[in-house]
């Protein structure tokens, strides 16, 4: 008798804790839900949405967990330089392998050469994004 007691004084406290942990999971499942196409879709987005208006740490997060155990944030702005001004990039085909994703991302820039103005060019690139720890990363050679 004493138990039920117990449940009816505390069954706001269980019932609330129950809904936060039952919305939380969702919320984690929303986040990677859909075809893997989908998801490194979403993701290769982000990557260059980031990389295209210079938020260089947004970028970096989704790099690799290997590549940012061995280079720092400040590496990875480096490595692009201040060759060409991206002016937008889009992810146009997406394949998927079991743990393996190539996605095909067209790039507008604007390249920086002195007494030149050739405007926007557009060019086409492969990248691979990796399934590591359930999460897809984009690979970054090491």
């Amino acid at each position: 008798m004493k138990t039920l007691t117990w449940i009816r004084q505390h069954q706001p406290v269980w019932m609330s804790a129950l809904v936060v942990t039952a919305t939380l999971a969702l919320a984690g499942c929303a986040t990677f839900s859909g075809p893997p196409e989908q998801v490194v879709q979403q993701r290769a987005t982000e990557y260059w949405k980031a990389r295209v208006t210079g938020n260089y740490a947004k970028a970096y997060a989704l790099s690799t967990p290997s590549y940012r155990k061995l280079h720092t944030m400040e590496q990875f702005r480096m490595q692009f330089g201040d060759g060409a001004s991206l002016k937008g990039a889009e992810p146009i085909n997406t394949t998927c392998e079991p743990e393996k994703c190539t996605v095909r991302i067209k790039i507008s820039a604007a390249p920086a050469l002195v007494g030149m103005n050739l405007g926007t060019i557009a060019t086409h690139l492969s990248e691979t994004w990796l399934l590591e720890d359930g999460q897809w990363w984009r690979y970054q050679d090491l």
